[in-house]
C-alpha cells in the first residue's frame, strides 16, 4: 500500500471512522465493520484527512481542472482538499452544491467557481451513488466534465444487480471512481497487526458472502 493509504487507516482507527462489531446496513445485511467520516471533526483530523485525498489525486494520474463537493458532506472535504493541494503546488477552483436553490441574491444551487473544464467530484464514500449521479448532472448541465469522482472507502460489494456501487457508478455516469482504499486493502492493514483474528475473520467471511469476485 501507499504511504498515504496506511496514514488513512490509522487516522480512520484514531478515530473510530471504522469501527468493529456488528451493524445492520440499509440493505439489511449485518456487516462485522461500519465507515463513518463524519468521525472526522476537528482541525488536525481534517488536514490529515486531506493531504490522504490529495496524495489519491496524485497517484491516480487522473488530469482535472477544478474540484466539486456535493452537499452535504462534500461540502467541507472538498474545501480541505483544494487547500492540501495548494499546498503541493496546485491552486485550483473549487464548488459545491446547495441542497435547495436560493431564491435572493446571485441565486442558483451553485457555490464558488463556476465549474469548468475537467472536474473532479470529492466525496465521502459510496453506496446507492444517489449524491454522485445528482453531482454529474450538475456539472454537465453547467458546461464542465466530471471526469472521476474521490471517495474514502470502496466496500467491494455487490448489489441487488450482481455489481459493485462503484461499478455501476462508472458504468451508469462514465467517470472513474477513485478510493483512499479498498476494504482488501482495509484487510491487508489490519493483518499487519492492526486488529485481532476473530474481526479478521469476520470481514474475511463478510467479504466471501457480499464482495464481488474479480
Amino acid at each position: 500500500m501507499h504511504a498515504y493509504q496506511t496514514a488513512f487507516l490509522k487516522l480512520a482507527l484514531e478515530h473510530e471512522v471504522l469501527k468493529f462489531g456488528q451493524f445492520t446496513l440499509k440493505s439489511g445485511r449485518v456487516s462485522p465493520y461500519f465507515f463513518n467520516l463524519g468521525k472526522i471533526s476537528s482541525g488536525a483530523a481534517m488536514r490529515d484527512l486531506s493531504r490522504a485525498y490529495a496524495e489519491a489525486l496524485a497517484a491516480s494520474g487522473l488530469e482535472y481542472d477544478g474540484l466539486f463537493g456535493p452537499a452535504y458532506k462534500g461540502i467541507p472535504l472538498v474545501s480541505a482538499v483544494s487547500i492540501a493541494l495548494a499546498e503541493r503546488g496546485r491552486d485550483l477552483p473549487y464548488s459545491y452544491n446547495r441542497k435547495e436553490a436560493k431564491d435572493h441574491g446571485e441565486g442558483g444551487v451553485l457555490v464558488g467557481a463556476a465549474p469548468k473544464g475537467r472536474v473532479v467530484i470529492v466525496d465521502d464514500v459510496l453506496t446507492a451513488g444517489t449524491a454522485l449521479r445528482e453531482a454529474v448532472n450538475i456539472l454537465r448541465k453547467a458546461g464542465a466534465e466530471p471526469v472521476a469522482a474521490v471517495i474514502a472507502l470502496d466496500r467491494q460489494e455487490v448489489g441487488p444487480n450482481g455489481n459493485s456501487a462503484v461499478a455501476e457508478m462508472e458504468r451508469d455516469t462514465g467517470i472513474r471512481v477513485v478510493p483512499l482504499v479498498t476494504v482488501k486493502e482495509v484487510l491487508q492493514f489490519l493483518q499487519a497487526g492492526n486488529a485481532d483474528e476473530a474481526t479478521i475473520q469476520a470481514m474475511q467471511d463478510y467479504q466471501a458472502r457480499y464482495g464481488v469476485k474479480s
